[in-house]
């Protein structure tokens, strides 16, 4: 049983949305961040990166900063950059890449419902992250971010979502990389009433991407509870911003592997090793994206090979049977010596969206081998999190990415 809410959104004014619209905090380091607010001045990155505003000698994380972000967004929203929605509504959040259009619903899921393991999660969160995100969030009073969240699809939701769909947007634009954006308010009780009514009979819901942003506001909910002398359980700080996909809407591509070096073997004694458990066909210089569970795109001194495991890989265990552990357990661990990918300097991820050719560029310039995914599947993240289990580091890329700053929660 899943309590999804509608919820009070502060949003951008209609004719500014497209400028506001940025890729989330996390996708930029410091001096990128600063080189688009400086390129859109009305960049949410402006908030969400508040130290772009000041001198790099100030640390990023210094207390400055986050009050910079708060008096930035309270500014915005005098100056009528962003509305206050006085009506709790739902909202439809519509990209399209590439011709491939994906929907979700915009709304705020309970902080309960992730403690109880309603909101199911699949990754290890790091501390440094959460911390920044809390403080950013406690400071600003606001969740600026959306959690990117999957549950089964569910026909009733949909039929909602497809007739208000059939209305003009409230917003409409493609952003400078090509993605569109669409968005439609969903107001009116009956609706509302559907989604709610419907969501309280789903299992489960899961966290496709945002695990360190879903974590720092339930503690933030949490501290506030604490604090909150005539709490009642209906304040906003019990519920996190969220967009929520069903399963057959979400495209996952490829987390991609490169290797600095080949851990002191020679080419034939590396291709020897991996021969061992793997079969091997040389594809010479055509690039090669994996076409099936167990097989591997590899590229190593200008040439590329297929992988395919030899050893059928019939584990109930729903981790061990991924694509990305198959690879560390059988070839970059053993043979490689890439015992925690978590922490290993030698091995660096490259997401899908980037496509083969990073994969040859990083060899001839800096690493020794890449590996080409197939990508995990929606039902393969479902059944780690069902298990209660946590998925390898960089399992997952979704795409497209949500953009911050079209939806804001108080609370």
């Amino acid at each position: 049983m899943a309590n999804i809410r509608p919820f009070q959104c502060i949003r951008p004014n209609e004719t500014v949305a497209s400028r506001v619209a940025a890729l989330p905090y996390d996708v930029y380091n410091r001096a990128e961040a600063k080189a688009e607010v400086e390129k859109e001045p009305l960049s949410f990155l402006k908030i969400d990166r508040a130290e772009t505003q000041f001198d790099d000698s100030v640390d990023m994380y210094d207390t400055r900063v986050y009050q910079k972000a708060k008096d930035l967004l309270e500014e915005n929203i005098r100056a009528g950059i962003f509305i206050e929605d006085k009506q709790e509504c739902y909202f439809i959040y519509e990209l399209i890449m590439k011709g491939r259009a994906q929907t979700g619903l915009v709304a705020c899921a309970s902080i309960d419902d992730y403690l109880n393991k309603v909101i199911k999660e699949h990754e290890k969160t790091r501390e440094d992250k959460e911390l920044d995100r809390i403080r950013h969030v406690d400071t600003c009073s606001a969740q600026t971010g959306p959690i990117f969240l999957a549950y089964r699809s569910n026909s009733k939701i949909n039929a909602v979502i497809d007739e208000v769909k059939r209305s003009t947007p409230l917003y409409g634009f493609t952003a400078v990389d090509g993605i569109t954006h669409n968005v439609w308010r969903i107001d009116g009780l009956d609706r509302i009433g559907i989604i709610q009514q419907e969501f309280n009979a789903i299992g489960n819901i899961y966290i496709a991407d945002g695990h360190h942003r879903a974590a720092s506001a339930v503690k933030v909910g949490l501290k506030s509870r604490e604090s909150c002398e005539e709490y009642d359980g209906t304040e906003e700080f019990n519920y996190f911003l969220s967009v929520l996909f069903p399963e057959d809407q979400l495209m996952i591509l490829p987390y991609n592997r490169v290797v600095k070096d080949l851990n002191g073997l020679s080419i034939k004694e590396f291709l020897d090793k991996v021969s061992e458990g793997f079969t091997i066909e040389e594809l010479g210089k055509e690039a090669w994206n994996p076409d099936s569970k167990g097989s591997f795109g590899m590229y190593l001194k200008d040439r590329w090979y297929k992988l395919v495991i030899k050893e059928t890989v019939c584990s109930n265990d729903p981790v061990e049977s991924l694509d990305v552990s198959i690879l560390q357990n059988y070839l970059l661990s053993p043979i490689l010596g890439i015992g925690d990918p978590r922490t290993d300097k030698r091995i660096d991820f490259i997401g899908g969206i980037r496509g083969l050719k990073e994969l040859e560029k990083r060899v001839k310039e800096d690493m020794a081998v890449a590996f080409s995914m197939y990508p995990t599947g929606i039902d393969e993240l479902f059944a780690v999190s069902d298990a209660g289990k946590l998925m390898p580091p960089k399992s997952t890329w979704f795409e497209p990415k949500l953009r911050s700053g079209l939806f804001i929660h108080r609370i």
